[in-house]
């Protein structure tokens, strides 16, 4: 029987986003959120008089490269790469409102 998704809310750079996800996921998916938007933060202070828009690119650039720089299992890039894409497709739906 396969696991039932469930629903979450995440929020990146003050904006919320209700997902679905695997409960087994749950965990990393917040903690990748926290990390970015930790860095979102850190670049707002480093880079003043940007938009929002520009924090979140550089955050995600940053958390790509690191994650080419300290690679992961294939199966840990693959859900790396499932969560960007599935933020990206988020973020597009939300910028297209």
């Amino acid at each position: 029987m396969s696991e039932q998704l469930i629903p979450a809310t995440i929020t990146i750079a003050d904006r919320s986003y209700r997902i679905k996800l695997h409960p087994k996921d749950e965990e990393v998916v917040r903690k990748t959120v926290k990390t970015i938007n930790d860095k979102i933060v850190e670049f707002k202070t480093m880079f003043a008089g940007k938009d929002m828009q520009d924090y979140v690119a550089m955050a995600l650039v940053w958390y790509a490269t690191d994650q080419m720089e300290n690679p992961a299992t294939d199966i840990e890039r693959e859900n790396i790469t499932d969560k960007l894409n599935l933020l990206e497709k988020m973020l597009d739906g939300q910028l297209q409102s």
